[in-house]
C-alpha cells in the first residue's frame, strides 16, 4: 500500500500546524480563566443561597447544567497542554479514553439538560392545564440521576478498543480484514453517539422554539411576560446550541467523508486542523450557559449582582428587574 506511510502521518497525534494549535491552546486557557469562576460562583449560588435540592422548579435542571459544565472545564487544561505540546490528543491511551468519556458524558449531559430545560418551559407555556411526565418528574431530584444514568451507556464507545490517536474510521497500514471490520463497528457506534447527541435535540429544540413563538403571536390579551421570557429562553438555547455545537458537527461530518472516501492527505488534515477549531469553539458553551439562567429569571439575576456585584444594585440593595422596568424582591422559593 503506497498511501500507508502517509496515512500514518496523518493519523499520527502531532500536530502538523503547531502554531495553530498553540493559538487553539490559548483560547482554551482564556475559556477555561473566565468559565471556572464564573460556573463556580453559580454552582455557589445554587448551593447555599437557592437550595436547589428544596425547589420544585427548573432549579435543579440548572444546577445539573452547572456541573455538567465544571466538569468539561476541568478537561480544558489537559487539551490545552496537548496542543501546546504539539499533539492533537495524548498519546496516551488511557488519557485520551478517559478525555474522551469525560467530554461525551459531560456535553451529553450539558445538551441534555439544556434540552429538558427547554421542554418543560414549552409545556408550560404551549400546554399550561395538560398533565405530563416531565411535570411530574421535576419535582424529584431523581429525574436528574436518571438523565445522568441514561447518558453512561452513550460513554462505552469510547472505552472500547484501542484507537489510534483517538481516532475515527483511519486507515490500518498493516490491519487484517478482522482488524479492520471491529475497528469501523466500534467506530461508527462511537460517531452515532457524537451526532445523536447534537441532532436530536436541535430537533426537539426548534420545535420547542417555533410553537412557544406561535404560542406568543396568538396571544392577544393578558399578561405576556411569561410569554416573553419563554421566547427569551429558548431563543438563547438556540442561539448558543447552534453558535457552540452545530459547526463542530458540521466539520465532523466532511472530516468521516474525508477519511471514507479518502480524500488527499493535505484535504484530511486541513479537515481535522478544521475540527479541531471548531471544537475549541464549542467548549465557549461553558461561557453562554450563565446567560441562560438570567433569561429563565430575572429573579436570578437579582439574588446574582446582589450577591457577588452590590456595587452594581441600586439604591434599596435590590435590582432592577429588566423585563418589567420595576425593582423585583429576590426570592428563594421558584426562583427559576
Amino acid at each position: 500500500m503506497a498511501n500507508n506511510t502517509g496515512y500514518q502521518d496523518i493519523e499520527d497525534c502531532e500536530a502538523t500546524n503547531k502554531a495553530l494549535y498553540k493559538f487553539y491552546a490559548a483560547v482554551m486557557i482564556v475559556i477555561f480563566i473566565l468559565a471556572l469562576p464564573l460556573n463556580a460562583s453559580v454552582l455557589h449560588l445554587f448551593i447555599f443561597k437557592l437550595k436547589f435540592w428544596k425547589s420544585n422548579t427548573n432549579n435543579i435542571f440548572l444546577f445539573n447544567l452547572v456541573l455538567a459544565d465544571i466538569l468539561l472545564i476541568f478537561c480544558l487544561p489537559i487539551k490545552a497542554y496537548n496542543y501546546i505540546d504539539g499533539e492533537r490528543r495524548s498519546d496516551k491511551d488511557a488519557i485520551c479514553k478517559a478525555m474522551l468519556f469525560m467530554l461525551f458524558l459531560n456535553r451529553g449531559a450539558s445538551i441534555a439538560f439544556l434540552t429538558v430545560t427547554s421542554i418543560d418551559r414549552y409545556f408550560n407555556v404551549v400546554h399550561p392545564g395538560r398533565k405530563n411526565l416531565l411535570r411530574a418528574l421535576k419535582k424529584s431530584p431523581h429525574i436528574s440521576i436518571l438523565i445522568w444514568l441514561l447518558l453512561l451507556p452513550l460513554t462505552i464507545p469510547t472505552m472500547l478498543k484501542t484507537f489510534e490517536c483517538c481516532n475515527s474510521h483511519s486507515q490500518l497500514p498493516n490491519g487484517t480484514k478482522e482488524d479492520t471490520l471491529v475497528k469501523d463497528v466500534v467506530d461508527s457506534m462511537r460517531e452515532v453517539v457524537f451526532f445523536s447527541q447534537i441532532i436530536i435535540p436541535f430537533v426537539i429544540l426548534v420545535y420547542c422554539t417555533v410553537h412557544i413563538v406561535n404560542r406568543l403571536r396568538k396571544k392577544t390579551v393578558g399578561d405576556t411576560t411569561k410569554l416573553r421570557r419563554a421566547v427569551f429562553l429558548v431563543t438563547s438555547v438556540m442561539v448558543v446550541f447552534s453558535f457552540c455545537f452545530l459547526p463542530c458537527t458540521v466539520a465532523r461530518m466532511v472530516l468521516l467523508i474525508a477519511r471514507v472516501k479518502p480524500w488527499p492527505e493535505d484535504w484530511q488534515d486541513k479537515a481535522a486542523v478544521a475540527f479541531d477549531g471548531l471544537m475549541v469553539l464549542s467548549y465557549v458553551d461553558c461561557l453562554l450557559d450563565p446567560l441562560i439562567y438570567c433569561f429563565c429569571s430575572t429573579k436570578f439575576k437579582s439574588i446574582y449582582l446582589s450577591s457577588y456585584f452590590p456595587f452594581l444594585v441600586k439604591g434599596n440593595g435590590v435590582p432592577l428587574d429588566s423585563s418589567t422596568g420595576n425593582t423585583t424582591q429576590p426570592s428563594r422559593n421558584n426562583v427559576i
